[in-house]
């Protein structure tokens, strides 16, 4: 596996995404959320779906059999690569417990994103989806959170006992 090479390619999409992901938002327009509900998801828009799915799927083949310098690295190109971060994501549709591991990977390679609240709450939906559906979130919270960084970059926790707080029961609702 060639990060170099997946880099390269994430680059060249977190350019296509940007516009997108730098367009603002009025808030003020009583019709914002349904309007954001209807739009195009940001990588449909950009043209880039299949593009950034196959780097999305790279990076967490990567994240997930890699040792700790290329999780480091998979970190940094999410870092690195904000508009491409906001705009590739996983289905929200699933089902199984392999699904919603990787789910677990992604934002444990995201490594606290732009909000660490926004992460948290992901963990939370996940793990919360997953008890919906009968999966023991417990030993797979404990296996991605040791691939998981270890660093408080926010003063939130480290993603690692972020990570592990999705043992925590929340009505997202």
């Amino acid at each position: 596996m060639n990060l170099a090479s997946i880099r390269a390619d994430v680059a060249v999409l977190d350019e296509l995404l940007r516009e997108i992901a730098k367009r603002p938002v009025d808030v003020r327009d009583p019709d914002w959320q349904d309007k954001l509900r209807r739009a195009p998801a940001p990588v449909d828009e950009a043209g880039v779906a299949v593009e950034a799915a196959a780097a999305l799927e790279a990076l967490l083949d990567a994240y997930e059999i890699g040792g700790p310098p290329v999780r480091e690295e998979v970190r940094a190109v999410f870092r690195d690569f904000p508009s491409f971060r906001w705009a590739a994501r996983l289905p929200v549709e699933w089902e199984s417990v392999t699904e919603f591991r990787r789910g677990l990977m992604h934002v444990s390679a995201m490594d606290q994103g732009a909000d660490p609240r926004d992460e948290l709450m992901r963990i939370w939906w996940l793990c919360n989806r997953a008890r919906d559906r009968g999966i023991d979130v417990e030993p797979v919270l404990r296996e991605v959170a040791e691939l998981s960084s270890d660093v408080d970059g926010y003063e939130f926790g480290s993603m690692r006992s972020r990570i592990m707080r999705g043992l925590e029961v929340h009505d997202l609702d």
